[in-house]
């Protein structure tokens, strides 16, 4: 008994949602590309690397918008709205270098977005990822311990928690 070829989409298909697919999102066999809109939450140090290198590799594959999120939670940016203060030369040295990261990943042909909130870390990346409709949340992990995590607090602890998007953790200094 001869065995029946499938397509690629004819296996495909018992996975994907009934809903009409965007175009833009659409690869040759008109499967819904997993990761539409990737957001990367920043400190802006040096350990972005990490997480810039591999999510522009995933955007590449998958002709994803990155949207490049840091947010500034010093007293000013948390006081900002309440007290109507001014930007303060912080949060103008984090946009300017949110703008010169997006700048070089737009240098590869990535389509890249830029984002700077004011306030507590983890409630900024999970309203941004709600308003924005992200498919990916990606971060950089220090590897703090149960001590350090007290001292420190847990922005990626709070944020796995309460988002049912995906989280793609990258320790820093890894390779």
């Amino acid at each position: 008994m001869p065995s029946t070829r499938l397509s690629a989409p004819d296996v495909l298909r018992p996975w994907l949602p009934s809903a009409k697919l965007p175009t833009r999102a659409e690869n040759q066999f008109n499967v819904r590309v997993m990761y539409r809109k990737i957001l990367v939450a920043l400190n802006l140090t040096e350990e972005d690397r990490h997480v810039l290198d591999h999510v522009a590799q995933l955007a590449a594959h998958f002709a994803s918008e990155v949207i490049l999120l840091h947010v500034a939670d010093g007293w000013a940016a948390r006081n900002f709205d309440q007290l109507k203060l001014a930007e303060s030369e912080e949060m103008k040295e984090d946009r300017e270098a949110l703008e010169r990261i997006a700048n070089s990943l737009r240098a590869e042909g990535l389509t890249i977005s830029v984002l700077l909130a004011r306030g507590s870390p983890p409630e900024q990346i999970l309203k941004c990822v709600g308003q924005l409709d992200c498919d990916l949340i990606a971060m950089t992990t220090h590897g703090h311990r149960f001590l350090g995590d007290l001292i420190h607090g847990s922005t990626i602890a709070e944020v796995r928690h309460r988002t049912s998007v995906p989280v793609l953790l990258l320790r820093a200094g890894g390779s």
